[in-house]
């Protein structure tokens, strides 16, 4: 499990998959989003403008799981 320190309140889906290079960019997220499966906090979710706060935990298929600090 990767560990990703947030800087400020909290983080959005889309900055969350930038900070780890799984997109290149913003609009890469909504593409992203529909092609592979995120659970956050074991829930699917395919917002990229959910916003993540420290202690939640990423699921990402393909990739593994993250949790925020």
């Amino acid at each position: 499990m990767k560990k990703i320190a947030i800087q400020g309140e909290y983080m959005t889906l889309g900055q969350l998959l930038k900070s780890v290079d799984l997109i290149a960019s913003g609009g890469e997220a909504k593409i992203f989003l529909q092609t592979y499966q995120v659970l956050i906090n074991g829930e699917p979710d395919d917002r990229r403008g959910r916003k993540l706060y420290p202690q939640d935990k990423i699921g990402i298929e393909g990739y593994g799981e993250i949790y925020l600090v």
